[in-house]
């Protein structure tokens, strides 16, 4: 079963050596002003497979770019990558900075950045990066799995 992500599959492994954001509430409250500018920084970013700019950005795209800017953390570059790394939380443990996944289609999956408990951001595929709600009946009935990031 070969299953696709919404980005061009590169090859980059994941870190091997690890830190977790584990962040009390100090951090969570710093790590959600860091995702709130980068979402206003990107907002209406048209919607680009591959894509890597304010041109154009994809959803992997975008967490790759996101974590690089305002963390200096490097994770792979595909959906299919980034469900590799951190480790799995349950949904009701998500809290700003986890990653959120989704099933959007039979091998296609979406992947976007938990902004607090119930709002996330990402690339969507028609409206460009956007802020969705986890509760939105559209996302909650695609939604696959969580996790709390852990990279170098």
């Amino acid at each position: 079963m070969f299953i696709t992500g919404c980005s061009q599959r590169n090859s980059i492994v994941p870190s091997e050596r690890i830190v977790t954001i584990n962040a009390p509430t100090a951090e969570l409250a710093y790590l959600q002003s860091q995702l709130l500018a980068q979402y206003k920084d990107w907002n209406g970013t048209p919607h680009k497979w591959g894509g890597m700019s304010k041109k154009g950005v994809d959803c992997s795209g975008l967490v790759k770019l996101t974590f690089e800017q305002q963390f200096s953390l490097s994770l792979p570059r595909t959906t299919a990558d980034q469900v590799k790394v951190g480790h799995s939380i349950k949904r009701q443990q998500l809290r700003t900075g986890d990653l959120v996944f989704f099933k959007t289609g039979v091998n296609v999956r979406h992947v976007g950045i938990m902004v607090d408990e119930l709002q996330f951001f990402h690339a969507s595929s028609s409206r460009g990066v956007i802020l969705s709600r986890l509760d939105n009946p559209y996302w909650k009935s695609h939604y696959w799995q969580s996790r709390r990031v852990n990279l170098k």
